[in-house]
Parts: C-alpha cells; structure tokens; sequence
C-alpha cells in the first residue's frame, strides 16, 4: 500500500501565514500610494470605507458580551466626521461628533432603559476610537504637502511593525505584557523603535525637507503609540472573549487589527508634523 504525506502550513512563530500577510500589505500599501498621490479626495473614501468596515468589526464583536452599538447614526456621523475634516476643518469635525454623540443617544432611546448606558456608551466609544482618530489624519490631508504627511505617518507607523516582527521572532525571549499580548516582547519593541526612527528621519528629511530630528520624533512617538494601541486593542478582545476582530484580512485578521496601530498613532503624528514640520 502507498503511502501519502500530507503537508499542513503551519503558521509563523509569531502566529501569523506570513506570505498572505505580505500580499494583502503590499496590495492595502499600494491602494493608499496611489490614492495619495493621484486624487486626494479618493483617499477620503478610501479612509473613510475602511474606518467605516472597523466600526462594524467593533459592533460585531461587542455583540459577544451582549453589546448593541447603535451602529447607524454612529457610522453616519463618523463618515460626516472625517468628510467635514477634510473639507471644512477640525470645527466641522467637532460639531459633526457633538451632533452624532446626541444623535446616538436620541436613537437608543426607541430600545427602552434596559442596557441604555451600557449601549449608548459603546456607540460612542466607537465614536471617539475610530473616526476621532481619523479625523487628525484628514487634518494632516488637508495641508498642501498632506500626501507626504500621511506617507511620513503611515511609513513610520508599518515601520514599526515591521521591526518589531523582524526582532520578535530572530530574537524575542523577554514578553513585555504576558498577560495581555504574550507575543510581545522588549526585543521586538527594540526592533520596532530601530525601524521607526529611521523610517521617520528618512520620510520627513527627503519626503517633507523637514529637520532629521524631527523624523527621529516621529519615529518614536509612532513607536510608542502604536505599541500602545495594539496592546490597548488587545485588552478589548481579552475583556470580550475573541481572538481577532474578524477575518476580512487574510495573516491578519481582521482591518481593526491593522488599524489600531495607525488610528492611535494619528493624533501625535498630526501633532509633531503641525508644530514642527511647516507647509
């Protein structure tokens, strides 16, 4: 009798199917290039589909513990929020969400009292988690120089990633949060602060002529933050009970577990450009 092997594709020692991972990157990096640099207005709705497909990840996932996000006038207001960004400034953007926190509120009365808080609470969360974020990476579109701002931010943000993977898996023996994201550990995050820095200094030198140090800044700030977000995003899936925000993404999971590193990089990122970088 003839004997057969069957070969199983394990997945990476830092968990993930690496080559589908590096496909879908490449393919979500060259949507972003090309939206940046041809039609700005394209890279609106590119931000805000994406920001709008986590919000309903979140919402899906919430519904785990028992969680109902009133998930319309949260995503509509949320898209007003990034659009008014973009065309009409951080004021459009303030009353957008102000109207959409009472609009959010007024919807969940039709549910009753029972979940109220914990409902309405959510939806603003979501709010506040993903199109607020967003909201400072529209701000950063609108400057003249806007397309490299986001590359500056972006670059730095994947960068660190990217690092941290790279020294994760070479060299990672010491977690860094064991109870919250085991993965992670101090080696990876030496990494993730290498690839950073440098990615910063290089996009902010040669892509906005800004001061090296400056890229430096932003590197680490980008670092810092996106370590954060992804640990904070971790928290959230431990405290509901699921291991990714969904599948849309294949070596990913789902687009939240790709953007809650760039989403709390954003404010600080729009912070150091506008303050230290001139148009």
């Amino acid at each position: 009798m003839r004997s057969e092997t069957t070969h199983v594709q394990r997945p990476s020692r830092a968990g993930r199917n690496l080559p589908a991972a590096i496909v879908v990157g490449v393919s979500l990096g060259a949507v972003v290039i090309a939206s940046l640099f041809f039609v700005k207005d394209f890279f609106v709705a590119v931000v805000v589909v994406a920001l709008g497909v986590g919000m309903i990840e979140i919402t899906r996932a919430f519904k785990t513990p028992g969680i109902q996000v009133p998930l319309l006038p949260v995503i509509t207001g949320g898209s007003v929020m990034l659009i008014g960004a973009f065309y009409g400034g951080a004021e459009t953007a303030a009353v957008a969400m102000a109207l959409t926190v009472i609009g959010t509120l007024i919807w969940r009365l039709a549910d009753g009292a029972d979940g109220f808080v914990q409902d309405s609470s959510a939806g603003i969360f979501v709010l506040s988690y993903l199109p607020l974020m967003g909201v400072f990476v529209m701000l950063m579109l609108g400057e003249v120089d806007g397309h490299w701002r986001i590359v500056a931010f972006i670059v730095a943000t994947v960068a660190s990633d990217i690092g941290g993977y790279i020294a994760g898996v070479l060299f990672g023996k010491h977690p860094m949060a064991p109870t919250i994201s085991p993965k992670k550990s101090w080696e990876g995050l030496v990494g993730s602060m290498v690839f950073g820095m440098i990615a910063g200094l290089l996009t902010v030198t040669y892509g906005l002529d800004g001061r090296w140090w400056v890229g430096l800044i932003l590197g680490a700030v980008a670092v810092i933050m996106a370590t954060l977000g992804d640990l904070s995003e971790s928290l959230i899936k431990r405290d509901i009970g699921i291991k990714d925000m969904g599948d849309l993404l294949p070596g990913h999971g789902g687009l939240m577990d790709r953007l809650d590193s760039l989403i709390a990089v954003a404010p600080f990122a729009w912070l150091v450009l506008h303050y230290l970088v001139p148009a």
